[in-house]
């Protein structure tokens, strides 16, 4: 477990890895983003993960909400943003479940000669925290050198739920649920940082791509947003796209529709899901979890909360085929077990194997029956194609890495 001056020191780390020019290359832009592991004790990574999915499920309960931000999960993207003119630099995380951009939930936002206070103000629950503040606009700077005037951005007059970072960089798919947070209420819609790019023709079309390397330490520069455009070098072969899911409430975020074999053997039937870079382990509906613990042998660790095999079952495991768009994608054996370097770092054992597929908290038909978070991201180059409505994933050169 690491204590909390390792965790600020390994903040540090992740700051420093990620403050670099952008590279602008063939129309496109691209920014480096350090990993944090953020579990402050035992059980805690699932928590997060499974506060996050029950987060995402309450838009199908609850009508009257508009926009529920879903951050602090376990696995924390930092990238360094600029506000104001000269810029003061932030901390943000990268979070495809959130519409705001925001700051000052650590370093407190510097009004420089481009600020403008608008009327609104800005609140915004989370699955666990939530901030509250002003809307401005301002300048934002990403990296050193790409300026994007007159952003919409929320200022914090106080929050919950962040330690050490100060704020967050949304990039979900209905953006326009950022107008939901406002008050008093507008049916203006409010562009995120992409849409500006995108509108202001600095990229060709409004697209993110994503790009990890496996990483077995716990804060590493190891991850790479592209605006506007793909990065050839950073996957193999052909990119499968398919469309945002009809299902609700998946197609209020990065939503898409996938069936799972273990093996040979059907553990969940095509169904509605999402992509979240903000979700840390690979989480399944209830009944499907249940069969996968099943096939597997695994069993449930009281400490850590994750599913647990023995050193032969880890040689008999089989690998799970996701079936996307019509193409199916494979998390191999060692792709489904946390990387052993880091056990410690959940409060597992040194010698033990763990997985990375977890329960999501309820069973198939709840219109969120899986997430593919990091955990499958990190293998695969994934594509939040907002101009088009569409997710696009690809094989990578660590899509079948043995680093765990």
């Amino acid at each position: 477990m690491l204590p909390t001056a390792s965790l600020t020191a390994l903040l540090v780390l992740a700051v420093s890895t990620v403050a670099k020019p952008i590279v602008v290359r063939d129309s496109f832009v691209t920014l480096p983003f350090a990993k944090h592991l953020n579990v402050t004790g035992a059980y805690d990574l699932v928590q997060k993960d499974q506060a996050r999915a029950a987060a995402y499920r309450q838009l199908s309960a609850d009508s009257t909400v508009v926009s529920i931000g879903v951050t602090n999960a376990a696995q924390i993207y930092v990238a360094s943003i600029g506000v104001g003119s000269p810029p003061t630099y932030y901390s943000l995380l990268i979070d495809t479940g959130s519409s705001n951009t925001w700051v000052g939930a650590g370093k407190a936002y510097v009004k420089t000669s481009t600020s403008t206070k608008t009327s609104n103000s800005v609140y915004v629950p989370y699955g666990s925290g939530q901030f509250r503040g002003t809307e401005y606009t301002d300048t934002v700077t990403l990296g050193t050198g790409l300026v994007i005037p007159k952003q919409s951005i929320g200022v914090a007059s106080s929050s919950s739920g962040f330690s050490g970072f100060d704020g967050i960089l949304g990039r979900r798919l209905n953006d326009n649920t950022i107008k939901g947070t406002l008050t008093p209420a507008t049916t203006t819609t409010i562009p995120t940082v992409t849409d500006n790019l995108y509108s202001q023709g600095t990229i060709p079309t409004d697209l993110v791509a994503v790009s990890y390397e496996p990483a077995t330490s716990a804060s590493v520069s190891n991850g790479e947003l592209t605006f506007g455009g793909l990065d050839s070098s950073k996957y193999t072969g052909s990119i499968t796209y398919t469309s945002i899911t009809t299902t609700y409430p998946a197609s209020n975020y990065w939503g898409i529709n996938q069936s799972i074999l273990y093996g040979t053997t059907s553990i969940l039937s095509s169904t509605a899901g999402i992509v979240d870079t903000g979700t840390t382990l690979t989480l399944l509906a209830t009944n499907a979890y249940k069969k996968y613990q099943s096939a597997t042998g695994a069993t449930l660790d009281r400490t850590t909360g994750l599913l647990k095999i023995t050193s032969a079952q880890y040689s008999s495991l089989k690998s799970l085929y996701f079936t996307i768009g019509g193409t199916k994608f494979e998390l191999t054996p060692n792709a489904q077990i946390w990387p052993r370097s880091l056990n410690s770092q959940i409060g597992g054992s040194s010698g033990s194997i763990y997985l990375i597929v977890n329960d999501i908290g309820s069973n198939s038909g709840s219109g969120l029956d899986f997430i593919n978070g990091y955990t499958f991201l990190e293998r695969f180059y994934s594509v939040f194609d907002t101009t088009d409505g569409r997710v696009g994933l690809a094989t990578t050169p660590y899509t079948t890495a043995t680093t765990n």
